[in-house]
């Protein structure tokens, strides 16, 4: 059995870092912590579709995003984390202000971590549940 990594809110925010859609999209991490990861996102024109709302690429990629580091908040030292599969379910059209996305892992494996998420879209009503996530992950040997 694996000792969890104390070290995993660096190792997620460092990983996080190097990345290049998050960033590009301008997501932040919120919240890390054991199981849990929040992504904020908001709102700019080049993340929309015709309609004017957030695109479900970008909903899909953000919700995934915070599932697979929610997997590798619960993985040992020197372990990175790779999506296998992920179905998710729009629920409503995602307008507002910032999409909110909180990964949490519903099965910590050897290898494979089963996750769910919900991602929110922030107005002046509050938060709209626009998605829902069942992802599952794999460990890898981190490079």
């Amino acid at each position: 059995m694996f000792v969890r990594n104390p070290s995993y809110e660096t190792i997620v925010r460092a990983s996080f870092a190097k990345q290049g859609l998050m960033p590009h999209y301008g997501a932040a991490l919120t919240r890390v912590d054991p199981g849990v990861v929040e992504i904020a996102l908001p709102f700019r024109s080049e993340l929309s579709q015709q309609n004017g709302f957030f695109h479900a690429g970008v909903t899909s990629a953000v919700a995934d995003t915070a599932c697979g580091y929610a997997a590798l908040t619960l993985m040992p030292a020197g372990s990175d984390v790779l999506t296998v599969e992920f179905k998710i379910n729009l629920l409503a059209p995602a307008r507002g202000d910032t999409l909110i996305a909180r990964g949490r892992v519903v099965r910590s494996g050897r290898t494979l971590t089963i996750c769910q998420g919900d991602v929110y879209v922030t107005a002046d009503e509050g938060e709209l549940h626009c998605a829902t996530i069942t992802a599952t992950t794999i460990r890898i040997d981190a490079p």
